[in-house]
């Protein structure tokens, strides 16, 4: 008996010390709510195991503490518009013939690795033109737990018409390569193209409803997919239980794709007043990625290896982004936050977001709230909330004054997990 007593005492010690280790006090000089932009003082937050338990005024007994008592905390920040398996320090149409599907992938490890390093701790990849879908590879990994990354939404392929700006053959009619499923210049060639996409896991179709800058042959301001084509893609991926989002530039692509019925407009940088009183009815969200396209637009010459062609294309839409994001602020547009470009300068999109005219409240709710909401996960993501993922990053100084500090992100937690910690 004293020797079954001896072990169940221990065993009730050695969980107890578990436990204690499981939790997780966190000691946040400012703490943002954002969906109120209100700060609360020296809170403390209590996570244990992937979730947020509590958040109160004193550290419970035997939690460990991590002292971010010098730092403004914040929800873990959420990117809906990237592409990972890009190297985004070559620009030329023709990266995507050089680089194999492994090279691609690795980048995209490389990546993801920046992305938690910036405090984004959920990132949807807005497509890709690996046939391989690296990108599907990435998410179920980091979920496994094989690697270690944001937790990823994935698209698959562009969905696009021979020539358009998701058709990855660049080479003359005479080296042209075999058509890629991908390509699709039918009612029925689209169906077919998004139920491959959906066959080997896309959670997003993503079509391009015009054409676009980054390649040297569309034009931006033409609608490529037809009406009746990206109706057809929304019917078969919403019965699916997915969702669509549709590269769209161009005034009529973007008006088009709204009448279709697409979850998200991707850019939508020739908005006007009627798409934009259209979106807003429908309930639709903008993903706008602003930066993208003001990066580089003052040089003289192309720079990054990028076509000229590219560059000139670049330089002339850019007038229209300011009416146009000033339309979608006007009409209380859903929007969300999208970089679409080099991870490394991932922030440069808030100081974008403000100098186009939100309030930096604004520009941090894109990236967390709003974000969350675009995704259908805003009963986990999103917000510093009990039973939420403990998705908690911490930035040097007040971004509610200055937005520019989120180019300081000192700590990254994600689900319970530290990442990043102050040096």
């Amino acid at each position: 008996m004293p020797y079954r007593k001896f072990v169940f005492l221990f065993v009730l010690l050695v969980c107890h010390v578990a436990a204690a280790e499981n939790r997780i006090a966190i000691k946040a000089g400012r703490l943002i709510d954002v969906r109120t932009g209100n700060v609360k003082n020296n809170a403390v937050i209590l996570v244990e195991g992937d979730r947020i338990q509590s958040i109160g005024d004193s550290v419970p007994p035997e939690a460990s503490v991590i002292d971010l008592s010098n730092y403004t905390v914040l929800p873990g920040l959420i990117d809906c518009h990237t592409h990972l398996l890009f190297n985004w320090k070559d620009l030329s149409a023709s990266q995507g013939l050089r680089i194999s599907s492994a090279q691609g992938t690795l980048w995209g490890l490389h990546n993801v690795q920046t992305y938690i390093g910036k405090g984004f701790t959920t990132i949807r990849d807005a497509g890709e033109s690996d046939q391989g879908y690296g990108q599907f590879a990435l998410r179920d990994s980091i979920q496994s737990g094989l690697i270690k990354g944001p937790r990823m939404r994935c698209a698959g392929n562009f969905i696009s018409i021979t020539g358009g700006h998701g058709d990855a053959d660049i080479l003359s009619s005479q080296q042209a390569l075999p058509r890629r499923p991908n390509i699709a210049d039918t009612v029925d060639e689209v169906a077919r193209a998004v139920r491959h996409d959906l066959k080997y896991g896309a959670d997003w179709i993503k079509l391009m409803a015009t054409g676009g800058v980054m390649d040297p042959w569309s034009d931006y301001h033409f609608q490529e997919l037809s009406d009746d084509q990206m109706m057809k893609a929304v019917e078969v991926t919403h019965r699916a239980g997915r969702k669509v989002m549709a590269h769209a530039e161009g005034t009529t692509g973007i008006k088009a794709a709204v009448r279709a019925g697409v979850d998200s407009i991707e850019h939508g940088i020739m908005l006007d007043e009627e798409g934009a009183k259209l979106m807003s009815e429908k309930g639709i969200w903008l993903v706008p990625t602003l930066y993208t396209f003001q990066e580089g637009m003052d040089k003289d010459q192309p720079f990054g290896g990028m076509d000229p062609i590219m560059f000139q294309k670049g330089k002339e839409i850019l007038k229209y982004q300011k009416p146009a994001f000033e339309l979608a602020l006007k009409y209380h547009l859903k929007i969300g936050f999208g970089f679409d470009n080099d991870p490394e300068k991932v922030d440069h999109e808030f100081g974008a977001l403000v100098h186009g005219g939100m309030t930096s409240l604004q520009a941090l709710q894109t990236a967390t709230l709003n974000n969350s909401q675009l995704l259908g996960m805003q009963d986990q993501i999103g917000t510093i909330e009990p039973g939420k993922f403990a998705d908690i990053i911490a930035v040097e100084g007040d971004p509610l004054p200055d937005v520019n500090v989120m180019e300081h992100v000192v700590f990254v937690m994600k689900a319970g997990e530290v990442f990043k910690s102050p040096k």
